[in-house]
């Protein structure tokens, strides 16, 4: 039996429905979930049940289309800015503190790229919470902290670990090709 793909109006009206009943059942037991999402991660999973064309509630019996929806959990971290030499030197030593590397977006703002990239960054820092991600306007901090960082291009994505700078990535791909860079050079030095 094939299984079709209900049409996103009628799981949204369905998920929304169900989410309310089981909103009421689980919030008892959202304290005790430990899960990223709480009590919502429950719900992430959707079944829709419905009719085929033409056919009559109840004719046949059952369940007659099922489909689950899987959605990505991560929640967004805004970005922390860095916009003077001594900022840039307190990120670099919490780093080397935690042992965690560090991101930093160097862009700009007239830069169509790096406004387009800067959410996704924002979710990846999601997914990696001993991560620090941080980001630098160039044309809003003094030039000695670009000549620093060795910024020729922008959207520039460096990892720095121990107070280093260990890899790059400059944003001319594209996002999701940029985005898997990214994820490679945590991992990489994670």
């Amino acid at each position: 039996m094939a299984l079709l793909a209900p049409s996103p109006r009628v799981l949204c009206r369905d998920m929304c429905a169900g989410a309310r009943e089981a909103a009421a059942a689980v919030s008892s037991s959202a304290a005790a979930c430990s899960s990223v999402g709480g009590a919502r991660s429950s719900l992430a999973f959707g079944v829709w049940r419905g009719v085929r064309r033409g056919g009559r509630r109840g004719e046949g019996g059952g369940v007659r289309a099922a489909a689950a929806y899987l959605w990505d959990a991560s929640v967004p971290v805004e970005m922390d800015e860095i916009d003077s030499m001594d900022k840039l030197d307190a990120a670099l030593a919490s780093s080397t503190e935690s042992n965690h590397p560090l991101i930093i977006d160097w862009m700009a703002s007239w830069c169509r790229k790096c406004i387009y990239l800067k959410p996704k960054l924002e979710k990846i820092a999601g997914e990696y919470p001993g991560v620090r991600f941080y980001f630098v306007d160039v044309n809003k901090v003094p030039q000695v902290l670009v000549k620093r960082g060795n910024i020729s291009k922008m959207p520039t994505i460096q990892l720095w670990k121990d107070g280093e700078w260990k890899e790059e990535v400059i944003g001319g791909d594209k996002a999701w090709l940029v985005m898997d860079h990214v994820r490679e050079m945590i991992q990489k030095y994670k």
